[in-house]
Order: C-alpha cells, then structure tokens, then sequence
C-alpha cells in the first residue's frame, strides 16, 4: 500500500505547522509585536482580509482601557462573555479591532492575544490618544 508511507509524514513536522496557533504582526510606533491568534472564523476572517499585504488601522483611545479602530469590512462575530485583559485582540460588533491594555467584561468576541508584552509596556507602546498600527500575517519562522 503506498498510503504506509502517510505515516512518515503524520509524525513530521508538516503536522506540526498546521496544528499551531496563527499569529499575527502588530508594528505600533516601531516596534513589532507578535500575537497567537485565536481559533475562529473571526480570526480566519482577519487574516483573509490581511492577504499577501498589510491592514493599516488609526485606533482611538476609548475609556481608559483600549484602543480601538474601525475595519475596512465586517467580520463575522464569536462574541462570549469575556473578562479581558492587557494585550487581548477583540473583534467588537463586527467591525471594529480593538487592543486591550487594561481589564474589562462584556460580550465580545477574542481575536487573540499579544505574546510576552506586560500591561505596562503596552501601555507605554501604544501612548496617550490615537495611534496607527499596521497589521500583517506573520511569517512562519520566529
């Protein structure tokens, strides 16, 4: 049988790229942070509208605990009763990207999750009032 051979490549690491997280490129005011992103349509539908290029995006300061900027379509919603905390990604209403650099609760839906960034760098990156960010899809090496 030559479909024996499948095994090889089931215990490769072929299977293992397929089976980790997607992440995502996030440069805020020269730096470029990394986010695991979550397992959903909204996610999928994230990086869909990202492609091959980059996604720029103007995001607000809103009530002292997020930055938020509206997207160039409507994405699907997850949308759960969420405790957020600094460095989540969330999709609201559909249509707007929200970066959360604080703690709240609501119905939203979870995008992902900024890696190895503390609430106060965070804070620090993305400053006072509006900010731009660039998103991209992330290469497969880190």
């Amino acid at each position: 049988w030559p479909g024996e051979i499948v095994t090889e490549e089931t215990d490769g690491s072929e299977v293992a790229d397929t089976s980790e997280a997607a992440k995502l490129q996030i440069k805020v005011n020269g730096e470029v942070l990394t986010a695991t992103l979550e397992d959903n349509s909204s996610a999928a539908a994230l990086l869909d509208l990202i492609g091959e290029d980059s996604l720029t995006l103007e995001l607000e300061d809103y009530s002292g605990f997020e930055k938020v900027g509206e997207l160039p379509q409507v994405l699907p919603t997850n949308d759960e009763e969420l405790n957020t905390d600094a460095g989540d990604l969330i999709l609201y209403q559909g249509k707007e990207f929200v970066i959360y650099y604080d703690q709240n609760s609501w119905s939203l839906t979870k995008l992902g999750h900024i890696d190895n960034v503390s609430k106060d760098e965070l804070q620090e990156l993305l400053g006072e009032g509006d900010v731009t960010v660039e998103l991209s899809v992330a290469g497969g090496s880190e």
